[in-house]
This record gives structure tokens, C-alpha cells and sequence, in this order.
């Protein structure tokens, strides 16, 4: 078996702030093999799009900080390597498609003008060649007349075409990883459907392993091979895509699965009530704060299974069989539920 793409251990990124410490990627593992999509999943500050910027050590504050663990990209340890080095890795060998495509074009020049930047920072190559190679990344996401599209400002294009834009900008170099950080956020049903169908086309023709992180399970069930939850900096449950989403182990997990809107609710149309008015479901509370966070289950105050075992120690990982585990109290070290009283 081939080494990960990517393997992280025991990330912890903190910021520190004029309240304390905030831990938001505490304790984090996980790996991508070459070529596979992994998703990361979890409510806006669970520490998803933090994570993805610690790969790329890209923090952008002072106050931010990675503290502990280990990032190993291809067989090489990110966090041993020089700024300098790191800069010949984004972009080339690692890249990441931010979620406001807009904000993320530089609007005072054409999208060629930042293509051929791209290309020829990272390649030894001619500003014809680099032209070249544009118009050809351009072809790949499938954006129509690729050639007069570079004389063309982000403005003057529409949102699901400057999607594909910084998507071709992250791909022109062919990287081995790209972190998606909610790329279909803000774009119609249907032009996110066709982002996913052309990510799903580009991991299998250039084997670039995908690093999705998203708030949205639809997303998984579509593009993700396998998937892990986040919440409060941690992983609380992991495994492979369909496994998790049919049978989901944590309390967290089953909430953000009962939290999808659907068409038509359990029992809703048969007994004369509109589905489409149907209640969603809510997860009681608010996410906490990760600032010197205590002992104990971090999701206990919001969850309705919590016990004072929850509240006094730190989680078990339990495992389901294969790679399926939740970090849980509910649950015994085979995998098998434990009985409390009232459940």
C-alpha cells in the first residue's frame, strides 16, 4: 500500500486573543490517500477552514499559531520546511480554492493577466507558453472560448464561471492536493452540481486528491469518498462516506444529518399537512467558543444523550468495524452501545 498524499497528526492551531487561548484545531488526525477525496464537515468555527490553512501554514495573523503535530505532504514535513520553501509548494504542489470566488480574483487585472502569473511563478516557461497553458486550464473547467475569456475582468463574468476561474488558477499547475474550502457556497442548485461533476472529473483525470471542506452533506454524498466531522477543533466521527451518512455514531453527527432540509418530511403529505412547511430540525444551543475549553465532551451542553460521564472526562474513541469511529461516551470500545438509564 502507498504512502497518504497527506498525513496529518495531532494539529493544534491556536489564536491567542485578549480573552485566552482559542484552540480552534485541537488534537487533529487524519489522512488522504493519493488521489482520494476526503470530507471535512461541521458547523461554521468548528475549525474546518482552519485546518486547510494550517496545511498550507497560510494564518495570516500573528496571533495564530500552530502549536503541536505534525503535517506530512508526500513523504516531507510542512511544518520543518523554511517560508521560502513553503512558497515553491502553494500553488504548485498544493492548492486551495477559496469559497467567495470573487474576492478571491484580483479585480484590477484580467483573468489571463492572472493565469499567466500563476503559471509562469511556479514554471519555467515563456509568457507565450504560459499563455498557452492558460487557455488550455481554461479548457479543463470548461469555460466557453477560452482564448477571448482571458481579456475578460472577474466583473465581467458570472459567479459560476468565476468558480471555474479559481479553480482552473488552482489546477494550472497540476498540484497532488487541492483543499476546496466551500467552493459551491453562494451558487444555484444547479451550477453547484455542476462544480462537483467537474472536480469529480478532475480527480480522475489528473489523480489530484481533494481536500473538501463543507457545511453541507449533500456536498459529501456526492464528491467524498470518505468524511470527518468536525466540531469545537476535533474530530468526533470519521469513516467512509456512505457508511457515515447511513449510520451515523455521534449525537453531533445525527444531528447534522436531521438538520438536511428534504423535501418532504417523515409523516408530512399523508395526513393533509404541506411538506414543503414542514419544521427542520435544529440543534439546541450554540457552538461553544473554543477558549481554554475544559474537561469533558465539548458537544455535552447541546446533547440530549449527554451523561455526567460527558461532562467530567474526556471522550473514548470508539470503533464501528473498517475505518467508522466516533469519539464517544456512548459507546463501549467494540463499538457496541452502551446502556444507560433513560436511553
Amino acid at each position: 500500500m502507498t504512502d497518504p498524499i497527506l498525513r496529518v497528526e495531532g494539529l493544534k492551531t491556536h489564536f491567542t486573543t485578549e480573552r485566552g487561548v482559542v484552540k480552534a484545531v485541537d488534537g487533529v488526525d487524519f489522512e488522504i490517500p493519493r488521489g482520494g477525496i476526503l470530507g471535512m464537515v461541521g458547523e461554521s468555527g468548528s475549525g474546518k477552514s482552519v485546518t486547510g490553512l494550517s496545511i498550507l501554514r497560510l494564518l495570516g495573523t500573528p496571533s495564530a499559531k500552530i502549536v503541536g503535530g505534525r503535517i506530512v505532504f508526500d513523504g516531507e514535513e510542512l511544518l520543518a520546511k523554511s517560508e521560502r520553501e513553503m512558497r515553491a509548494i502553494r500553488g504548485a504542489r498544493i492548492s486551495m480554492v477559496f469559497q467567495n470566488a470573487m474576492t478571491s480574483l484580483d479585480a484590477f487585472f484580467t483573468i489571463g493577466d492572472l493565469l499567466v502569473e500563476v503559471i509562469r511563478l511556479h514554471q519555467r516557461v515563456t509568457r507565450k507558453e504560459a499563455v498557452e497553458r492558460a487557455v488550455r486550464a481554461l479548457e479543463r473547467v470548461h469555460i466557453p472560448e477560452p482564448a477571448r475569456r482571458l481579456k475578460n475582468y472577474p466583473h465581467e463574468l458570472s459567479g459560476g464561471q468565476r468558480q471555474r476561474v479559481v479553480i482552473a488558477l488552482a489546477l494550472a499547475c497540476e498540484p497532488d492536493l487541492l483543499i476546496a474550502d466551500e467552493p459551491t457556497t453562494a451558487l444555484d442548485a444547479t451550477v453547484q452540481k455542476q462544480i462537483i461533476e467537474l472536480l469529480l472529473e478532475l480527480n480522475a483525470e489528473l489523480g489530484t486528491a481533494i481536500l473538501m471542506v463543507t457545511h453541507d452533506f449533500g456536498v459529501v454524498a456526492k464528491l467524498c469518498r470518505t468524511v470527518a466531522v468536525m466540531y469545537a477543533g476535533r474530530i468526533v466521527e470519521r469513516g467512509d462516506m456512505e457508511t457515515v451518512l447511513s449510520a451515523p455514531r455521534h449525537p453531533y453527527t445525527q444531528a447534522l444529518m436531521r438538520s438536511v432540509p428534504r423535501l418532504r418530511a417523515e409523516g408530512a403529505g399523508g395526513n393533509g399537512e404541506d411538506p414543503r412547511r414542514a419544521r427542520l430540525f435544529e440543534i439546541g444551543g450554540a457552538p461553544p467558543v473554543p477558549i481554554e475549553l475544559g474537561v469533558g465532551c465539548a458537544f455535552a451542553p447541546r446533547c440530549v444523550r449527554a451523561t455526567e460521564d460527558c461532562r467530567s472526562a474526556d471522550p473514548p474513541t470508539a470503533g464501528f468495524g473498517g475505518s467508522h469511529q466516533a469519539v464517544c461516551h456512548l459507546y463501549a470500545e467494540n463499538g457496541r452501545e452502551m446502556q444507560h438509564a433513560g436511553t
